[in-house]
């Protein structure tokens, strides 16, 4: 009988490394998780006035990827984007790779390489976070470019304070290192109370050929977001713009959103742009969006909305548009 115990007990432990073997496998399997990205964007607009002819339904934009998180804090991410282009007819679409990234989370660090979203505006576009309704204000107005081949390094260093670094190549997604010269930026994001994030970011892109200026970019945020509402303003301002001395030009964004329930909300938007000298003229000018946001179930958001832009050249009229803006996401 004591032999028969001795032999079982043996057995028992030659198969507990089997065991734990095999739960550490299913467990770094479980750690494994992909996920796949469809984001779509489109409207349908109309003009009123002046603006009457200009009406129809677009698509704004297409995002389809995939993401792959594995153990140890890394993640895979690749996005192709389907959108438009000032290269080819308003009617066409032309893909591009969006994104192409390995992203390493460590303790306080996260570091990103590889075709990834750049730091410029991201804090902004996240606050905003109706891409879908209209740009953030750099982007909308061609500050940045919202991805670009780069490296970048976050470090939060407690609750209240965090900084970022990007080198990038300063082209774009849409123009791969088209030529030579590199981006260099640096943020600051401070959190001093619950829901509100204060940040400041300045970046310099080198110029690439001669007679060219290299282009600054400074940026001021404060938003403060509670569970019913948010609000938001920033200051932007950049200088030799297109790399062309003396092209200077800056801008302020306001906006807010009321939640009226968890599917129902409300917001409104306003944008100032202005040149120095009035080089831009034809472009500078005031823009207002006031909507409503309907969310329908997890995938789906619709938001009815109207919109002025006011130019800052005296002989050019004021348009007025109407927009059901909707958004299809995974």
């Amino acid at each position: 009988m004591i032999n028969r115990w001795i032999i079982a007990g043996v057995i028992g432990c030659m198969a507990l490394p089997v065991s734990a073997s095999k739960k550490g496998e299913k467990e770094k399997e479980d750690s494994k998780k992909g996920q796949a990205i469809i984001t779509i964007f489109s409207d349908f607009h109309t003009g009123f006035g002046t603006a009457n002819d200009d009406r129809g339904f677009d698509l704004d934009r297409a995002y389809i990827g995939y993401q792959y998180s594995l153990p140890h804090g890394l993640q895979l991410k690749a996005v192709m984007d389907f959108g438009q282009s000032k290269e080819v007819g308003d009617y066409q679409r032309i893909g591009y790779v969006k994104n192409a990234l390995v992203t390493w989370k460590h303790g306080n660090w996260t570091l990103n390489g590889g075709l990834i979203s750049t730091t410029q505006f991201k804090t902004q576009e996240d606050f905003w976070g109706k891409r879908y309704i209209m740009k953030s204000f750099q982007d909308e107005y061609k500050f940045g470019s919202s991805a670009d081949l780069a490296v970048s390094a976050a470090y939060r260093f407690n609750k209240y304070v965090s900084a970022d670094v990007i080198l990038a190549n300063g082209e774009g997604y849409k123009k791969v290192q088209v030529k030579d010269g590199l981006q260099y930026g640096a943020g600051v994001s401070v959190m001093p109370v619950k829901g509100l994030i204060l940040r400041a970011y300045g970046s310099f892109n080198e110029a690439s050929e001669d007679g060219q200026k290299g282009i600054t970019n400074l940026a001021a945020f404060a938003g403060y977001k509670h569970e019913r509402f948010s609000v938001a303003a920033e200051y932007n301002y950049q200088t030799n713009a297109s790399y062309t001395d003396g092209q200077d030009q800056s801008g302020v964004s306001a906006y807010a959103t009321i939640k009226c329930n968890k599917n129902i909300g409300v917001f409104g938007r306003w944008d100032y742009l202005t040149s120095k000298n009035d080089w831009n003229l034809s472009d500078d000018g005031m823009a207002g969006v006031v909507g409503a946001e309907f969310k329908l179930g997890k995938y789906i958001k619709l938001a009815p909305n109207f919109r002025v832009w006011s130019p800052k050249q005296a002989d050019l009229p004021n348009r007025f548009y109407g927009y059901l803006n909707a958004s299809f996401s995974l």
